[in-house]
């Protein structure tokens, strides 16, 4: 296995140990525990730091790939699987936390799974669909949302009116959805739905 798999099998395994930390009373931790009024207390912050360094994996195990032409059918199917990962658990546990409302995680992850049937059907076929620029867009405005959301709003508190994690959890379903129908409308035509 080649170093830039490696990598994205690491950021996988990140997944749970952000849930581990996200997790408002940790099941790994016991009241009496000594860490536990800290991890209590700065879990979710633990948590985005996680989610940030597992985020940041994304670009390096991809400019590895391409930089040492370590390209490989795995990592193809691996890279864009992580992601998916990441960013649905993340969505998952935010709602479970009554930090995002459930139809933004419902549509965000719904627009995942209807593009990911559309490239089985297309590898059955022998094609392989690629990611968009949109779609890379959508993945970094997403990862933004979601580390606002995390952060409660927290460097924009200064602005009282507006809340920008809000309004970049909204812009995040408005370009996923928008980017999963440009990607549908640019590569069905590609493969046979019959």
């Amino acid at each position: 296995m080649n170093l830039a798999n490696r990598i994205t099998i690491a950021r996988m395994l990140l997944i749970p140990v952000f849930i581990l930390f996200f997790a408002e009373y940790p099941l790994w931790l016991t009241e009496n525990s000594r860490f536990f009024g800290f991890i209590h207390a700065y879990g979710t912050y633990i948590a985005l730091g996680v989610f940030i360094l597992a985020s940041a994996t994304d670009k390096l195990d991809g400019y590895i790939a391409r930089k040492l032409n370590q390209i490989t059918n795995l990592g193809k199917l691996l890279d864009p699987l992580a992601d998916k990962l990441l960013i649905s658990v993340a969505l998952i546990m935010m709602v479970q936390s009554g930090m995002v409302a459930t139809w933004i995680a419902v549509a965000i992850i719904a627009r995942e799974f209807v593009i990911t049937g559309l490239r089985m059907v297309a590898s059955e076929q022998g094609i392989a669909l690629s990611a968009d620029r949109l779609g890379k867009l959508k993945l970094v405005l997403q990862v933004t949302a979601i580390a606002a959301v995390l952060l409660d709003n927290a460097p924009f508190t200064f602005i009282r009116m507006v809340q920008v994690d809000e309004m970049l959890m909204l812009a995040a379903v408005a370009l996923t959805i928008y980017s999963g129908i440009h990607y549908l409308l640019n590569n069905v035509k590609l493969i046979k739905l019959s």
